[in-house]
């Protein structure tokens, strides 16, 4: 059996959530890009969020021209965040829902209901050779709706599954999942994944054979304080490795 690669995106956010509780200069952000690199990261994911509250304009800058890694810009379908990824060109924008209460971001996007207002938007990235992904619920409306946007990229959020109690809750959301990404597959679209993922919940999502991507961010950088960063980067990318098999 060959062992497939299944990408990890790390997401740094929260070293900026870090530095911005002070106002000073660090930890920084950039520095935890480029030690990710090194552990064995595949890309680097950062959610620019209306109101600056952990990652800046400065830091996407930097991160453009100090990182090797594809950056992927997390952004909401606004008019300036189109313009800051216009600007910057990163690898990959995510749209993804953003509320200004909400501590993190709480679910999918509403492909369905915001059909029209996202079309043009997806227009434009891709016109300027960004590749764009939705971030959205593991469910076929939300994957064929995303189909008709012509975006290449489906990122499905598995904060409900990680969120689930053990057992036949979890199990079930799991399902859902698979069943997913095998829809996506089936309409062509690439499937990414991530959201809560821990070192407990990633690898019944890393064996699903038709995900290409993990996005994490929150739990390595909380890890990263007990074990250091690149030390808990190295044990998700094991963990992936260890069953992601074709």
């Amino acid at each position: 059996m060959s062992h497939r690669r299944l990408r990890l995106g790390v997401n740094i956010d929260h070293v900026a959530t870090i530095r911005n509780a002070r106002g000073c200069g660090y930890p920084d952000p950039v520095r935890a890009a480029k030690l990710a690199a090194a552990a064995g990261a595949d890309g680097i994911t950062a959610h620019l969020r209306e109101d600056r509250r952990h990652i800046t304009d400065t830091d996407i800058q930097r991160l453009c021209d100090e990182i090797d890694l594809p950056l992927n810009l997390e952004i909401a379908a606004t008019d300036e965040m189109l313009s800051v990824a216009l600007k910057h060109a990163p690898h990959a924008a995510c749209i993804v829902p953003e509320k200004r209460e909400e501590r993190t971001t709480e679910g999918g996007l509403n492909v369905i209901g915001g059909f029209e207002h996202l079309k043009p938007f997806v227009a434009r990235l891709s016109d300027a050779n960004i590749r764009v992904s939705l971030f959205i619920e593991p469910n076929i409306e939300a994957i064929e709706a995303a189909k008709a946007l012509n975006v290449p990229v489906v990122e499905l959020h598995t904060g409900a599954y990680c969120d689930a109690p053990t057992g036949a809750k979890r199990a079930a959301i799991l399902k859902r999942i698979k069943a997913a990404a095998d829809h996506a597959e089936t309409l062509g679209l690439e499937c990414h994944a991530g959201h809560g993922l821990t070192f407990d919940t990633v690898q019944p999502i890393a064996a699903i054979a038709n995900v290409q991507e993990l996005n994490i961010g929150h739990f390595l950088v909380g890890e990263g304080i007990f074990v250091g960063l690149e030390s808990s980067i190295k044990e998700m990318r094991r963990l992936m490795d260890e069953v992601a098999r074709s």
